[in-house]
């Protein structure tokens, strides 16, 4: 029997594109049993426009509702945390309020995990449209530059191998398993929420993707996690850009998953952990070069040589950002 599905829906001041997403839920050939919304301290009427459109698409207690509103903003992270802990279906599938989703999602993404018990965490393609729904041409998958070698490393149960290197779950497209928050809860404050469920979902079991856009992802400026293909003047540009305090804060990131992944003992599958305990030693050797472009050399090259550039970054680019930023 096939499982039911919350929709974990964060808001804010998303009453401009609010409804098309909510009759986009409620009108899916497989309804999700149950949507949460949490608002985090709109100022607009987004909570009003959601209830109203359910109760003008779907049949009355057809699709159960809760709504929180947070008096004080939590921010994205804690505001999904909020939403997820109060889902009681079997899957919960996170929901921006500015997207749209493909008639087709959730029956298409149930179906896999209907038929794979073991799989934690599913995430997709997604179409980039404007702020109209006008496509730009491109998917979020090519805007991120995923190459073959990623995908089918994911698919051959290699996932925590990808996330190691750069994040490719993006939220909006994700579709998890209630039983992953046991091991993901709390969600600590140096990780967005997405990128942690991946991160453990890869570590204690297994997740999956697939290559298909099953929702228009609306770009249009306001986003607070945007898609856009970086062009190479740009590559360039971060290249070259202040070092600041990003190695600092990837360092912690890495330290805060080698902990969790500790705590979770052998819940966490293969060799995750030894992997990680490589990653945070890389991330902190990144974070503590020197700001001398010159002394940083030597020891940059010596890094790459034993390809730790290769598997917990992006390689060359990796290589070059560190040779070339500001100190």
């Amino acid at each position: 029997m096939a499982e039911g599905v919350s929709v974990a829906l964060c808001t804010r001041n998303g009453a401009r594109f609010l409804a098309e997403q909510v009759q986009s839920i409620c009108k899916q050939s497989t309804p999700p049993r149950e949507i949460v919304v949490s608002d985090d301290g709109s100022s607009d009427d987004s909570v009003e426009v959601v209830r109203r459109t359910i109760r003008e698409s779907v049949a009355a207690g057809a699709i159960d509702l809760k709504v929180f509103e947070n008096a004080r903003p939590l921010g994205v992270t804690r505001n999904f945390e909020q939403a997820v802990t109060a889902c009681s279906q079997g899957l919960i599938a996170l929901c921006d309020q500015d997207d749209r989703w493909h008639p087709e999602r959730l029956e298409r993404m149930t179906a896999c995990f209907d038929a794979r018990p073991e799989l934690l965490l599913l995430h997709t393609d997604a179409r980039l449209v404007d702020a109209d729904l006008a496509p730009l041409g491109q998917t979020l998958f090519h805007a991120l530059e995923v190459q073959p070698f990623e995908l089918d490393a994911i698919h051959g149960g290699r996932a925590f191998d990808v996330l190691l290197r750069r994040n490719l779950v993006t939220g909006a497209t994700t579709v998890f398993r209630r039983e992953l928050l046991v091991a993901a809860l709390p969600f600590p404050k140096e990780w967005l929420h997405d990128e942690w469920l991946g991160a453990i979902a890869a570590a204690t079991g297994r997740m999956d993707v697939l290559e298909q856009p099953l929702i228009d992802y609306r770009q249009h400026g306001s986003n607070q996690v945007g898609a856009a293909r970086p062009t190479l003047a740009i590559k360039i540009r971060k290249a070259m850009d202040s070092r600041g305090s990003k190695h600092v804060d990837r360092a912690a990131r890495a330290q805060a998953l080698l902990d969790r992944l500790l705590a979770l003992g052998d819940r966490v599958t293969g060799d995750c952990v030894e992997l990680q305990r490589a990653n945070v030693a890389h991330q902190r050797f990144r974070a503590e070069l020197p700001s001398s472009r010159v002394a940083r050399v030597l020891p940059v090259i010596a890094e790459a040589m034993h390809g730790r550039y290769e598997r917990f970054g992006r390689g060359r680019q990796a290589v070059l950002q560190d040779l070339l930023e500001k100190g």
